[in-house]
């Protein structure tokens, strides 16, 4: 079985410490340039302070989002990767978001619900290098 591949990376541009970047119309384009009719999409970040979720995009719950991880991992806590970057708290709160998120592509398009959206998460900005990796791979 020969397996079509389209990766594509968007560099993000990150101005605040924590963001909910809003990343679906770039993906879905992704997609569509993939001319991928049946398969999956992947979207990855190689970024251990940065996560990719999906979820709703309404203020509120993003909001809600936030406060919640912050809630989960204090950003005042003593933590043993202080010592060396005092971003301890971004990795924590990362890890528990996540780095990828599988979505099918049925034909051609994401197979999202009404209300999801996809999400690039940082947690320990603002940075300039960061990016996000789409893989679109044809069943």
């Amino acid at each position: 079985m020969d397996l079509k591949i389209n990766q594509q990376t968007k560099p993000m541009d990150i101005k605040s410490r924590v963001e909910l970047i809003d990343i679906t119309s770039y993906v879905e384009k992704e997609v569509e340039n993939s001319r991928v009719r049946e398969g999956v999409c992947i979207i990855t970040t190689p970024h251990t302070c940065a996560g990719i979720i999906i979820n709703e995009n309404e203020p509120g719950i993003l909001l809600d989002i936030v406060n919640f991880l912050d809630k989960l991992v204090h950003s005042g806590e003593v933590y043993e990767h202080n010592k060396i970057d005092n971003n301890a708290d971004a990795h924590l709160k990362t890890l528990l978001l996540g780095s990828s998120e599988v979505i099918p592509v049925v034909e051609g398009k994401l197979e999202l619900g009404a209300w999801q959206s996809i999400f690039f998460a940082e947690m320990d900005g603002p940075r300039d290098e960061r990016r996000v990796n789409v893989i679109v791979i044809k069943k």
